[in-house]
């Protein structure tokens, strides 16, 4: 069965960007750094959710060690567009101090999100912090935020697929699609 070439969701279209096979092989090259990095170490890593909860999955089981999961839920985006602001909606459930962290981000836009939850985490004296964004929009980034660890590099387009959505829609989809023109 071919795959569409556009996409509908609500109401825009989406043209493909990164082909599933190519975030699938990106994830497991990641997962193999990540296991060298923290080689020895059990790292917790926590998932921003929602877009992150797929990259997420993926990035564990690409992983080869043991660690834990956590998952915290803040929300900026309202539609197409980052609020400006950013909410705490689920925070973390466990104690974080002295711990190897992995923060895992499904994208990096203006960067207020990751460096507004560093922010918080530094705050509970953890042993490391090592963050992993999916995609990020290198001309969008705002925030003074470092990323150490990124899957691809994007142009500032609007995107979904592969844990992001538009208003909902798109989590599900296997590769990156950007907005068509």
């Amino acid at each position: 069965m071919s795959k569409p070439s556009i996409i509908t969701l609500h109401d825009l279209s989406f043209k493909p960007l990164i082909p599933e096979e190519e975030v699938r092989k990106r994830v497991l090259e990641l997962g193999e750094v990540l296991s060298a990095e923290l080689k020895g170490k059990r790292p917790l890593f926590i998932s921003i959710l929602s877009g992150a909860f797929v990259f997420a999955a993926d990035l564990i089981r690409a992983f080869d060690g043991d660690c834990e999961v956590s998952f915290v839920k803040l929300a900026s985006y309202a539609g197409t567009s980052s609020t400006g602001e950013v909410r705490t909606v689920l925070g973390l459930d466990k104690q974080i101090e002295g711990r190897h962290l992995v923060v895992v981000e499904d994208i990096v836009d203006t960067g207020q999100t990751l460096h507004h939850f560093l922010e918080e985490i530094l705050k509970h004296k953890p042993a490391s912090i090592t963050t992993v964004g999916f995609l990020r929009k290198p001309e969008a980034v705002a925030f003074p935020v470092k990323v150490d660890i990124i899957g691809f590099d994007i142009d500032d387009k609007f995107v979904v697929g592969y844990g992001l959505d538009y208003n909902g829609l798109g989590r599900n989809l296997r590769g990156i699609y950007v907005l068509a023109d």
